[in-house]
Order: structure tokens, then C-alpha cells, then sequence
């Protein structure tokens, strides 16, 4: 109707309808259109991301932020690129962090067994008074590093990557949570430059199989490769980082170290992989899979086993 003046409710069923339309991949922080044009709207009006938009679905729009957001969602669509990289901004358990091309968009499962989070395990009960040097390899972005650093206030954390480009996004992350005195940034390919040992590991690795990668939507084809491809060493299961992360994981141990390592849904070929291996696969909010837990013992006898069977 002439004169009718735009409201929030209406420019949300707006940005929605042209998401569907788009037939869009989500993942990297939302999973549908409709969560993906509620972020995106609240991000280019400048208001709270948890904001109750049926609250809000009569608040007027004016015609420039009207053009602001269908101009945002314009471009969420023309690229294909993930919303975190338009925004600069992703969130993890709560937790924002900076984040652009540099780094993909943090979603890891570790996170949630990290924080604690509703629907997943605590990895509480695998750490102790022990627990003071904490390994975040393959850091990225540095999400995991912080978050372990929020959840244990007593321990220090070195973060480490291979890509400078993403230690300094690293960085700004450490910087913007006030933990420089706790997180050490460290640029390593693998093991290279971690003399040290460490009582708790994390490790979201490069882990997509072959036919893994060849089947990703453009949103997840504008990270990083060498974050994402687990066979950039020639190998089509993906697990290439992983083999070499195993093989030398004991010399960075102590004694009661326990490893938390993603594999997001490449389980069949870790297990295919390292068949004689005994890990624990905790809870997450996907259920079994996404992640597993090696002990030191679990770790020292695959080894034993592989001695006996060479």
C-alpha cells in the first residue's frame, strides 16, 4: 500500500524469500535462510545478534536501511561467500571473534566440549591439576585458543598454524579478549617448531577426503584449501595431517595428556585408517563422530601394536 511505512518483520520476510531463492549453502554459523537473513539484517542495523526479532517485527525501516540490508544480502548471494567473511565477525559458543578470508569461519565441535555446552560432553573429567600447558595446533583464527584459555583460567596455551596469514588473524582475536599474557602464537608446519610437551592437545585439522572436497558448495570453496583438504600430500581419505599428527604425538605428551582431535564426518576413514586405535567418541550437539579423545596409553599401545605388526 502507498505509504505504508517498511518494518523490521517485513524486511526479514524480504531478505528470507531472496536467500531460499538463491538456494544458498549455510554452515558457517547458521544452517538455514531465515537464521542467515535474521543475522544479517541485525548485523547491518547495527542491533543486538540475539535480539527477539517478533519483538521487534513492527520497529519501521527507513529506506536506507532498508537498501543497506538487501544490499548485504545482495552480496551474501552474488559472491557465495560465508556471511562471517561480509560481517568480519563469526560467533562460537557465545564468543565473537574477527574473521576474513585469511582463516575459515571457526565452527568447530571442539568448542562445545571446550565450553561445556548444552547437548555435548565436558572433556572436565579427562583434565586435572595437571593441566597447565594447553596445545591449540592448527589454531587458525585462534577461537579455540581463547576459548580454552576462558574455560581454564590457570592454564597457558601456545597456538600454533602453519599460515602466518592466520596467526595474525590470530592475533588480533588474542588481542581483542586481553590474553596475550596466556597465549603464545606460535608458526609451525605440524610438530616443526612445538619442542615442548603438553597435557591437553586440541586439533582441528585439514581432514576433507577427496571426494570430500570435490563435493563442497562455493561458500566452504572461499576458505582456505590448505585448511580444509586433508589431501594435499596425495592421499584421497583425508587423513594425511592426522597420520602425521599420530605418529609423532607422543613425543609431545606428558604422562596424563589426553589429545581432542575433529574429524567432522570423515570417521569412517579414520577408522579405516588406524583400525588398532582405541579412541573415545564423546557427545557433541551432532552426536558421535565429530570429534575423538586419545589418551597417552591409548596412543602407546597403537604404537606397540604397530611394532608387532611390522
Amino acid at each position: 500500500m502507498s505509504g505504508t511505512t517498511p518494518t523490521l518483520g517485513g524486511l526479514l520476510a524480504q531478505a528470507q524469500a531472496q536467500l531460499d531463492a538463491a538456494h544458498l549453502a549455510y554452515g558457517h554459523g547458521t544452517t538455514n535462510a531465515h537464521d542467515e537473513a535474521v543475522w544479517l539484517t541485525l548485523w547491518q542495523l547495527g542491533l543486538p545478534l540475539d535480539s527477539d526479532v517478533s519483538e521487534l517485527a513492527g520497529r519501521p525501516v527507513s529506506a536506507d536501511e532498508q537498501a543497506a540490508v538487501l544490499a548485504l544480502i545482495g552480496r551474501r548471494i552474488a559472491t557465495r561467500q560465508p556471511a562471517a567473511y561480509l560481517t568480519r565477525e563469526a560467533w562460537l559458543q557465545g564468543v565473537p571473534f574477527y574473521v576474513d578470508e585469511r582463516v575459515i569461519v571457526p565452527r568447530s565441535f571442539i568448542a562445545e566440549l571446550v565450553a561445556n555446552a548444552e547437548g555435548a560432553e565436558s572433556i572436565d573429567g579427562w583434565l586435572g591439576t595437571h593441566t597447565q600447558r594447553v596445545l591449540d595446533l592448527c589454531t587458525g583464527n585462534g577461537s579455540l585458543a581463547v576459548l580454552a584459555a576462558l574455560a581454564w583460567p590457570e592454564v597457558t596455551v601456545d597456538a600454533a598454524d602453519i599460515s602466518p596469514d592466520a596467526l595474525a588473524v590470530a592475533r588480533i582475536n588474542v588481542d581483542k579478549h586481553g590474553l596475550q599474557d596466556r597465549i603464545q602464537l606460535v608458526e609451525s608446519d605440524g610438530w616443526a617448531s612445538l619442542p615442548g610437551r603438553y597435557d591437553l592437545i586440541l586439533c582441528n585439522p585439514p581432514y576433507v577426503s577427496r571426494a570430500g572436497m570435490d563435493a563442497l558448495p562455493a561458500e566452504y570453496r572461499a576458505e582456505p584449501v590448505i585448511s580444509l583438504d586433508g589431501g594435499l600430500q596425495g592421499s584421497s581419505d583425508g587423513m594425511d595431517f592426522v597420520r602425521h599428527l599420530l605418529a609423532h604425538a607422543l613425543d609431545h605428551m606428558t604422562e596424563h595428556a589426553v589429545l581432542v582431535l575433529e574429524i567432522g564426518n570423515e570417521r569412517e576413514h579414520f577408522e579405516r585408517a588406524f583400525p588398532t586405535l582405541l579412541a573415545y567418541w564423546p557427545d557433541t550437539t551432532s552426536g558421535e563422530g565429530p570429534v575423538l579423545l586419545l589418551t597417552r596409553e591409548a596412543l602407546e599401545d597403537w604404537q606397540a601394536t604397530k611394532g608387532l605388526a611390522a
